[in-house]
C-alpha cells in the first residue's frame, strides 16, 4: 500500500484489495461495504450485525455505444474476486465473496482489475479494462462532518460515477444501479437469488419526480412494529429508465442492451434536456411483473442512467440507496440474569428513523444539503492528506471514522448513544456465533481506551456519561461494567455480570477520567455540577472498598478489563487510580473547592507507595497474591495506561517520568514481536506468520504463572495504539514509529481489512484508542472551558478537533500559527505552546479569537 502524500490517499492494488471493505453508512443506522473489487458486501442494515451479510442481484454495470464506427461495450463494474491469500489471517472474513446462485458476471464480463483509493468516509474505485473506451471511476461516501452528529447519521450510501471519452468520436451508453428489495430479511438468512423464506409480499414502486427518479422499496404485509419491517429506495438526479421489479440478475442485463437513444440519435441532440426527454418518452422493452412478490420470493430494481460524451468530455452520474428500518430491539444476549416482562419484546427503535419517516426523506435531505455535505466530509480528508503528519498516523486517524458508525454503535429512538464491544464474527464463534453485537453493552472497561467518539462526535460521548451515571450506577455507588437496555430496566446490581463476573474497576477508574474529558471536549461547568455527586459516590465506593489501608494502595479484587480480576498491587489498576485521583482534584476545583486538597493529598501518597513497590528497575510488575489470571513478574503492555490518560487529560506526571519512559522502553524490548511463526497462542489468533505486533505480556525474566493473566499471548489493536501513542508524547518516536507501522501493515488489505480492527468481534471499540496519536504526535490539547489551547512549536501542519469547532494548524518556519476554521467555530482565550528541548510553556494571550467555518487568524509565537 502506498502511503498518502499530499492530496493523494491510501491506494490498495493487486492483493492488497482483497480484504479492503470501506463500510458506507451513518453512525448508528447499519452499513453496506465497498469492496477492493468493486463489489458491495456486508449488508448490515437490518439492526443485527452480520459481517457475511449479502444481497445478491445488487451491482453496477456499463454499456458503452458509439454509432460510427459501431461499437458495443458491457462490462459489469467489479473485477474478478481476488484469489485467497497462501496463508490466510485468522479470525477475519473480510476476504470471502459469498455465494452468488446468479452472479452479474455470468451474464457480462467483469473489468480486467481495479484499484481502490480510500479515505473515510470517502472510497475511490478506478476500473481498469483496456477495452474500454471511456474512463471510469467511483467515489462512495456517507457524508461525515465531525461534530455533526445529524449530517454523519443519515441513513444512505452515495455513488458517484465519473466518465471521460477517451477517444476521438461521440459515444453514449448507460450506467445501471441495481438493488434487492431486502424489507422482510432479518439481515442473517441466506438468500438463494431473489428467493428467501422470509420474502414475499415485496412491492416496488417508481417515484418520478422532474429531476429525480426513484424506485422505493417496502413490504406493506408487515406490521409497523415487525423487526424486520422498513423501506428501501435507490435514486438518481441523472436522465434515467427505471426497472421496478425483475427476478434474475439477467433480466436486469437485457433490460440494459434493450434501451436506446434514438432521437438524440437522429436529431444529434445530445444536451441533458434531450436524454432526459428519450428516457421519459421510452415505451416499455420489457414487460415487468406486477403487484407484490410471490411467498418466498421478492423483487429487485434498477435504474439505467443515460450518459453522452464528445471526445474529452466527462460527466458524472450519481446514484444513492437509502434505508429506513426503525424497530430496533433488544434481540441480543444481554449479561447477567434473562429478564422476562411477560413475554413482550423490548423495543429501542433507532433515533434516524426519528428524523426520516421514510427512505425517500432521507435522500430529500441529502440531495438538499448535498453540496455542504460533500464540501465538509472533502475538508475533513484533505485536512488529513495533505498534512505533515507521520504516513501511519494518517493511515490509522483516516480509518478511526469507520469504527463509530460500524454497527458496532447504534442511537436508540430517544437519541441514547450505546455500542457493543464489537460486531459477532468469526473471532467471536467459539462462544457467542457470529450474527448480533458483542459483550453488550456500553462496557466501560473496553471503551476505557476509546478516544475517538470523544473528540468527533462529544455529544454522543457525553450521552454515555449520563446513561453510565444518572441510569447504571448502583445505589451503593459503584458501576456496572455493562448497560441493560432499554434503560428503564433493572440494572446489573448484586448480579453476576461476566467478563469479568463482578463490576470492573478499571472501568469504574474510567468513569473519573472520561467525565472530565467531557468537561474538557465542551461539556460545561453545569454539567459537571450535575454529575459531581454521583462522581463522588463512585468515589467513596471505591475508596472504601479497596483503600482500606488509606494510604492510597488498592487491595483485594480487582476485576478488569481481562476478563478476571487482578489481587495484588499492579500498575494497571494503580495507574488508572492515580489519574482518576488528579481527575478528581481538577473537577472538584471547578465545582467543590474545599474538596480538591484531599484527591491531591491522597494521590501523591499513592503514586509513592504504588512506585516504591511495584518498580522492578527496569519496569511495574505485580505484587501478585496466589490467585490464577495474574501477571506478577510480567511486563503487562498496558501498565501504563493510567498515564496515557493523565498526559491526554494534561494532568502532568502521576509517576516519575524517567520511569515511565524506561517502562515504556521495556515493553517494547521485551513485548514486540516481529514474527510469530515459532509462537504458540494460547487463545485467539490476531497476528501470524510474518506480522509484527505486540504482545498483552510477557516475562522476560521468567516467573510465568502457571495460569496467567488471560490474553497474555494474544495481540490488541487498542492497547497498541495506546502504548505507540504514548511512545510519541514521551518522544520514543523510533519505537512509537515501528510499533504504529506493524499495526498498519497488518491491516494492510493484503489479509486484513484497514477499515475493521479485531478484538472480541469485528471494528472493536478499544481499537479507538488510535485516535490519540493525533495529539500525541501533534502536542494538541484543547480544554473548552477554558478556551485554552495547547500546542508544540515545531513546523508543520495538521488537522484539529477542539469541542465546538475544527480545522487545521499550520506552523512555519519563522514560529507563526495560522488556524483554520474548517467546521463548527472556534473561541480561543488561552495559548500554551510547548518548544522541543525546553521544560517551560510558552503562555501567549492573544486577543480572543472567535473563528466561524471559513475563516482563518494568524497568531505570531516568537517576538
Amino acid at each position: 500500500m502506498a502511503s498518502p502524500q499530499a492530496g493523494a490517499l491510501p491506494r490498495y492494488e493487486g492483493e492488497a484489495r482483497r480484504c479492503v471493505a470501506l463500510p458506507l453508512g451513518g453512525i448508528g443506522t447499519g452499513h453496506v461495504a465497498l469492496c477492493g473489487d468493486g463489489a458491495l458486501r456486508q449488508w448490515q442494515l437490518h439492526n443485527r450485525p452480520n459481517h457475511l451479510g449479502f444481497l445478491p442481484a445488487t451491482f453496477f454495470a456499463l454499456r458503452v455505444a458509439g454509432v460510427e464506427p459501431p461499437l458495443d461495450i458491457r462490462r459489469i463494474l467489479q473485477s474478478p474476486a481476488v484469489p485467497p491469500a497462501a496463508e490466510p489471517a485468522p479470525n477475519v472474513v473480510d476476504h470471502v465473496v459469498p455465494h452468488d446462485a446468479d452472479p452479474p458476471t455470468a451474464h457480462w464480463s467483469p473489468v480486467s482489475s481495479t484499484a481502490f483509493e480510500g479515505a473515510y468516509p470517502f472510497g475511490r474505485l478506478t476500473y481498469q479494462d483496456p477495452a474500454l473506451p471511456v474512463d471510469v471511476s467511483l467515489e462512495a461516501y456517507t457524508p461525515f462532518v465531525p461534530l455533526d452528529d445529524e449530517a454523519s447519521e443519515l441513513p444512505l450510501a452515495s455513488f458517484t460515477f465519473t466518465l471521460s471519452n477517451l477517444g476521438a468520436t461521440r459515444l453514449h451508453g448507460w450506467i445501471l444501479s441495481t438493488l434487492q428489495n431486502a424489507v422482510g430479511w432479518d439481515g442473517a438468512t441466506p438468500i438463494h437469488g431473489d428467493a428467501c423464506s422470509l420474502y414475499g409480499g415485496n412491492v416496488n414502486r417508481v417515484v418520478a419526480r422532474p429531476e429525480s427518479t426513484a424506485i422505493v422499496m417496502d413490504n406493506p404485509g408487515l406490521p409497523d412494529d415487525d423487526p424486520r419491517a422498513g423501506e428501501l429506495a435507490l435514486w438518481t438526479r441523472s436522465p434515467s429508465v427505471p426497472l421496478p421489479r425483475f427476478a434474475g440478475t439477467q433480466d436486469a442485463l437485457r433490460f440494459v442492451e434493450a434501451l436506446k437513444l434514438l432521437r438524440p440519435t437522429i436529431d444529434d441532440d445530445w444536451s441533458e434536456d434531450a436524454i432526459r426527454r428519450a428516457c421519459n418518452e421510452l415505451p416499455p422493452l420489457l414487460h415487468v411483473p406486477v403487484g407484490a412478490s410471490p411467498p418466498g420470493r421478492t423483487w429487485n430494481g434498477a435504474l439505467a442512467a443515460a450518459f453522452s460524451l464528445a471526445p474529452g468530455e466527462t460527466t458524472t452520474i450519481e446514484f444513492v440507496t437509502a434505508w429506513r428500518f426503525p424497530n430496533r430491539y433488544v434481540d441480543f444476549d444481554q449479561f447477567g440474569p434473562d429478564t422476562v416482562i411477560g413475554g413482550s419484546r423490548l423495543w429501542l427503535g433507532n433515533h434516524y428513523a426519528k428524523r426520516f419517516g421514510s427512505a425517500l426523506d432521507a435522500v430529500d435531505y441529502y440531495a438538499e444539503h448535498r453540496d455542504r455535505l460533500h464540501g465538509q466530509s472533502e475538508s475533513w480528508t484533505a485536512a488529513f492528506a495533505t498534512s505533515t503528519l507521520p504516513d501511519a498516523v494518517i493511515d490509522t486517524l483516516l480509518a478511526q471514522g469507520s469504527l463509530i458508525r460500524s454497527p458496532t454503535t447504534f442511537r436508540a429512538s430517544d437519541g441514547r448513544f450505546f455500542g457493543f464491544e464489537g460486531s459477532l464474527g468469526e473471532s467471536t464463534l467459539n462462544w457467542n456465533g457470529s450474527v448480533g453485537g458483542s459483550c453488550p453493552l456500553n462496557c466501560n472497561h473496553v471503551w476505557n481506551y476509546e478516544q475517538a467518539v470523544s473528540r468527533l462526535f462529544p455529544a454522543l460521548e457525553r450521552s454515555m456519561r449520563e446513561t453510565e451515571l444518572e441510569v447504571s450506577q448502583a445505589p451503593e455507588g459503584y458501576l456496572p461494567h455493562r448497560v441493560v437496555a432499554p434503560v428503564w430496566l433493572p440494572q446489573l446490581h448484586g448480579r453476576r455480570i461476566g467478563g469479568p463476573d463482578q463490576p470492573a474497576l478499571d472501568g469504574m477508574l474510567g468513569a473519573f477520567l472520561k467525565s472530565y474529558r467531557e468537561v474538557q471536549q465542551g461539556a460545561s461547568q453545569d454539567w459537571l455540577a450535575v454529575q459531581w455527586p454521583r462522581l463522588r459516590r463512585l468515589f467513596q465506593y471505591v475508596d472504601t472498598t479497596w483503600n482500606r489501608g488509606g494510604d492510597g494502595l488498592l487491595l483485594g479484587e480487582q476485576p478488569v478489563t481481562y476478563d478476571i480480576a487482578l489481587h495484588g498491587p499492579n500498575m494497571f489498576v494503580g495507574g488508572l487510580w492515580l489519574a482518576a485521583l488528579r481527575a478528581l482534584e481538577e473537577m472538584a476545583n471547578l465545582v467543590e473547592p474545599d474538596a480538591a486538597a484531599q484527591y491531591g493529598d491522597l494521590f501523591r501518597r499513592a503514586s509513592e507507595r504504588y512506585d516504591a513497590l511495584l518498580w522492578n528497575g527496569e519496569y511495574y510488575a505485580q505484587l501478585a497474591a496466589e490467585a490464577s489470571h495474574e501477571f506478577g513478574e510480567g511486563c503487562l503492555a498496558d501498565q501504563l495506561l493510567g498515564q496515557w490518560w493523565a498526559h491526554q487529560l494534561d494532568l502532568g506526571y502521576i509517576l516519575p517520568r524517567e520511569r515511565v519512559r524506561g517502562s515504556l522502553q521495556a515493553i517494547i524490548r521485551h513485548n514486540f514481536r516481529r514474527s510469530f511463526r515459532d509462537f504458540e497462542h494460547d487463545y485467539r489468533t490476531f497476528a501470524d506468520i510474518d506480522d509484527e505486533g505486540l504482545l498483552v505480556c510477557t516475562w522476560p525474566n521468567g516467573g510465568r504463572p502457571p495460569v496467567p493473566v488471560r490474553y497474555c499471548d494474544e495481540v490488541w489493536t487498542g492497547v497498541e495504539y495506546q502504548v505507540a501513542a504514548h511512545c510519541f508524547i514521551e518522544g520514543l518516536h523510533r519505537e512509537g514509529t515501528e510499533l504504529l507501522e506493524a499495526v498498519r501493515a497488518r491491516y494492510d488489505g493484503t489479509r486484513r481489512n484497514p477499515y475493521n480492527e479485531i478484538e472480541c468481534g469485528d471494528h472493536y471499540a478499544r481499537a479507538m484508542a488510535g485516535w490519540s496519536l493525533l495529539e500525541a504526535v501533534t502536542g494538541f490539547r484543547y480544554d473548552a472551558l477554558q478556551g485554552r489551547m495547547t500546542i508544540v512549536d515545531q513546523p508543520g501542519r495538521y488537522p484539529f478537533v477542539a469541542g465546538t469547532g475544527w480545522g487545521t494548524i499550520e506552523i512555519d518556519a519563522n514560529g507563526s500559527l495560522e488556524l483554520s476554521c474548517l467546521g463548527g467555530r472556534i473561541e480561543l482565550r488561552e495559548l500554551k505552546v510547548d518548544r522541543p528541548g525546553e521544560s517551560q510553556r510558552l503562555l501567549v494571550q492573544p486577543r480572543e479569537v472567535r473563528l466561524e467555518e471559513g475563516e482563518r487568524a494568524t497568531i505570531p509565537l516568537r517576538l
